[in-house]
């Protein structure tokens, strides 16, 4: 089910429909270099959510949370963290297994964290200016 986007900031709202429509796992990882996006690509899947909130880089923070309908978004940015026991440190699997909506940008510092089933968004700089997203699914296990 991999899907391919090519999109610019005018169409952030389709491509954000788009994403919310195929995704098949409430942990949404986010993959990309700095100044690729991904903060402001998860704003507008939080505002397609109904959340009213505008979602901001949790880069001190850690974990931002925003509310949805009918739901909880937690968006992490995981940048700063020296490694998985900071993580830990933070209660970070209790978000992971609440139920709720995962937003993780860096997710490959606490990667054997992850549960079991993920969303993968993978997102680079075209040489326009636009963006180029990947969507996956990814299947950890325990082997």
């Amino acid at each position: 089910m991999p899907i391919k986007l090519h999109f610019t900031l005018e169409e952030l709202s389709k491509t954000a429909q788009t994403i919310l429509e195929n995704v098949q796992s409430k942990t949404v990882l986010f993959y990309g270099e700095m100044g690729t996006g991904k903060t402001t690509l998860i704003s507008a899947i939080v505002k397609e959510m109904g959340g009213t909130d505008f979602a901001s880089s949790p880069t001190f923070s850690i974990v931002n949370e925003y509310d949805v309908t009918n739901d909880t978004v937690y968006h992490f940015d995981l940048y700063r963290l020296k490694n998985q026991n900071e993580a830990l440190d933070m209660g970070i699997e209790d978000y992971l297994y609440s139920g709720s909506w995962n937003f993780i940008e860096w997710p490959e510092k606490i990667v054997n964290l992850l549960p079991e089933k993920v969303t993968v968004l993978e997102l680079t700089l075209a040489e326009d200016g636009s963006r180029v997203l990947n969507l996956s699914e990814k299947q950890y296990s325990d082997d």
